[in-house]
């Protein structure tokens, strides 16, 4: 399986003033999170639930659905779910590695208190806040009980994955199947399966990371693989390009839980215990 990941140049965009750290350097990596407050993030938030308001919109958060707290010793960012919305980067990055931890809180509201607790990483986010899927156009790297590392486009983005359908008729990722185009609006649709599932039971911190590579990710969850994105791209006026880099968010969608030790890298190549994973499977 092809992939068009080895030989991508190294390429690290940040946002002008975004960060207040020095020059990054290869292999080096730089923290996201100061521990202190939301310093290099900006949040947007839609109405809440069932209000005839206009959307709360940006860095407008009465409700304190992002915090800053400390658990478990430690200090993370608090997302409430209470209102659904999102956290972003001001910096935009490419070529990179990205690590966080996550566990889930106790909190549940409504449209979802039936629901598995929901959020999401967004990735290679583009465009304005509060579109039709309130989020940035982006790629979807799932954070949600028990579907942890699955796909979601948002918007008009369309990527690649082996993947074969299960006997529920979801496309699942298969390292070495044929190749299945992702896009909204379309019979396949936008969303395909992670696998394995890898994560730990709630409550328990759970290590995510994403590697991305010219158009091409890959979801890690707990040291394992579970699925690769491939010739990821968007339309830009009127016509389809790579989508290769972009803002990170982190969803509030009804769920509370926890983001912590949230670092990046950048990156030249894939590690060679990965590129075997991403091969075999494991």
């Amino acid at each position: 399986m092809k992939h068009g990941l080895f030989t991508a140049g190294f390429v690290w965009m940040i946002a002008s003033a975004a960060l207040a750290q020095s020059p990054l350097k290869a292999d080096r990596w730089t923290s996201l999170f100061n521990g202190k407050d939301l310093s290099g993030w900006e949040s947007y938030l839609d109405r809440p639930f069932q209000s005839k308001t206009e959307p709360l919109g940006l860095n407008n958060d009465p409700k304190a659905v992002f915090s800053v707290v400390q658990t478990d010793g430690k200090p993370a960012i608090r997302v409430s779910g209470e209102v659904f919305g999102g956290i972003n980067t001001l910096a935009e990055f490419e070529n990179y590695h990205l690590k966080l931890e996550f566990k889930w809180g106790q909190l549940k509201w409504a449209p979802k208190l039936d629901r598995p607790r929901d959020s999401g990483l967004l990735y290679h986010s583009n465009g304005p806040h509060g579109t039709a899927h309130l989020w940035m156009e982006s790629l979807e790297f799932q954070i949600q009980e028990g579907d942890c590392g699955d796909y979601w486009g948002v918007m008009n983005v369309s990527a690649d994955i082996a993947a074969r359908k299960d006997e529920k008729g979801r496309y699942v990722y298969q390292p070495g199947a044929d190749p299945v185009t992702f896009r909204d609006k379309t019979p396949v649709g936008r969303w395909c399966v992670k696998n394995p599932d890898n994560e730990k039971p709630s409550g328990e911190w759970n290590v995510l990371e994403l590697y991305c590579l010219g158009d091409s990710c890959l979801h890690v969850m707990n040291g394992k693989v579970n699925l690769v994105v491939t010739n990821a791209r968007h339309i830009v006026d009127g016509q389809e390009v790579p989508l290769t880099k972009g803002k990170l968010q982190l969803q509030s969608e009804g769920a509370e839980l926890f983001y912590r030790n949230i670092e990046i890298r950048p990156i030249q190549s894939l590690p060679k215990e990965v590129e075997e994973a991403m091969k075999n499977g494991k």
